[in-house]
């Protein structure tokens, strides 16, 4: 399909990883309240690293990009008012990050349609080098100086990893329990730091505009 076809008719799929950091103490009550129970800490600041191992953006290859996120809540996720922000790989080609841009600001609709009933105010998007790592069981996403972020899962029995399965949560149903090693954020005026708080690593295989 022609990428100059009207947004939100386009077909898209991603494929890849997502990591998140966020402020909450314990793991993040979002994923089996679906956004009912309140974080933690009664808001929610925090960052995201998705690594897309297979994408298209109608016929732009969308493969072996990254992108970076920010999230500012204000209470329960389901409520809305969200605030939001996409780091795209700098290396994307002009469709390519036009694409991701109407992907994760939910303007391409289907999974991540969500972001656009959610999000009062989308803080924009800017091209950046955006490092999505692996190294053993750690995953790592560097944004320039903006976010510099690791995290790990949590070990269970056996040193195996907890894993929370067969949700309905909009990310993926299974959801591995983690913790940031490194959480900073410098940007859009906000200083943060979510070392040693709740994150969490999700295989995803998302698709729109259905």
């Amino acid at each position: 399909m022609a990428l100059d076809a009207a947004v939100g008719t386009v077909p898209w799929t991603i494929k890849g990883e997502l990591i998140l950091n966020c402020n909450c103490t314990v793991f993040c009550p979002c994923v089996v309240s679906l956004g009912q129970h309140p974080p933690t800490e009664g808001h929610c600041q925090a960052w995201a690293g998705v690594r897309i191992d297979e994408g298209q953006y109608g016929d732009e290859d969308l493969s072996g990009l990254n992108v970076g996120l920010f999230l500012e809540i204000p209470g329960n996720m389901g409520r809305g008012n969200w605030k939001a922000a996409a780091f795209i790989d700098e290396r994307a080609s002009e469709a390519a990050y036009d694409g991701l841009v109407n992907i994760f600001s939910g303007a391409a609709r289907g999974t991540t349609g969500l972001f656009s009933l959610l999000v009062s105010e989308f803080l924009g998007a800017e091209r950046a080098p955006v490092v999505f790592e692996t190294e053993g069981k750690e995953r790592r996403l560097m944004v320039g100086k903006k976010i510099q972020g690791a995290v790990v899962p949590v070990e269970g029995k056996d040193g195996k990893d907890i894993v929370v399965s067969n949700t309905e949560y909009w990310m993926g149903p299974d959801i591995t329990v983690a913790k940031a090693t490194k959480g900073r954020v410098r940007a859009f005026g906000r200083v943060w730091d979510f070392e040693n708080r709740s994150a969490e690593i999700c295989q995803i295989d998302w698709h729109g505009p259905r």
